[in-house]
């Protein structure tokens, strides 16, 4: 992780893919302002303050996230105004059990809006990530659905760090649908199946 200060009122954080491995971030919780992502970023800040002098304590702050084409993840943080009750304000550091990008079955789905889209993940990854998709899972399908595209990855077979970088770096492309167990019977009665198997290796491959 690496801790930039801009200025007096404003600071960089960047983390590739291996710091989130590393601190266990998951981005979909991240990105969707849980107590589990205030958590992360609370510990965050910590380190700035130790860091480079970067005090946030009775202050307001906006955060700006961003993720890039590389991989990394980047938050710029900016103070934008002291709270009128200073003094009173105490950063508390909720003890929540941070949570893995890993899916909680075997199961993941990912909504694409665009087909485009959807090839440049899968070029993403031949050249960054993954070169071959070949093993990673059971079953990987694409289905189309309600104008997006949804790719389906059934019995993941591969480690926790391998899926970790997967997931991460899907998420600059897609997001994640909850209780994939559920969407994948909607996808399958109302759906258009596009690519039955190996559907990122077919893109790879032909896209």
């Amino acid at each position: 992780m690496k801790i930039e200060k801009l200025n007096e009122d404003k600071i960089r954080i960047t983390l590739n893919l291996q710091d989130l491995q590393e601190k266990d971030i998951d981005f979909h919780a991240f990105m969707s302002n849980s107590i589990e992502s205030q958590d992360i970023f609370l510990d965050m800040l910590e380190e700035a303050e130790k860091e480079v002098g970067f005090v946030t304590e009775d202050y307001r702050i906006m955060i700006e996230a961003l993720a890039m084409n590389d991989g990394n993840f980047v938050l710029t943080v900016t103070r934008i105004g002291q709270e009128k009750d200073k003094g009173t304000y105490k950063k508390k550091k909720l003890n929540i059990k941070r949570k893995s990008c890993i899916p909680n079955s075997n199961k993941a789905i990912y909504c694409f809006n665009y087909f485009d889209e959807f090839c440049e993940f899968c070029n993403f990854l031949k050249r960054n990530v993954l070169k071959n998709m070949d093993g990673f899972a059971e079953k990987i399908s694409l289905y189309f659905y309600n104008d997006k595209y949804y790719l389906v990855l059934s019995n993941i077979k591969v480690s926790i760090g391998l899926l970790k970088t997967f997931c991460s770096s899907i998420t600059e492309f897609a997001h994640f649908i909850n209780n994939s167990e559920l969407y994948e019977s909607k996808l399958l009665e109302y759906g258009s199946l596009i690519i039955d198997d190996n559907a990122v290796d077919v893109c790879m491959k032909y896209f």
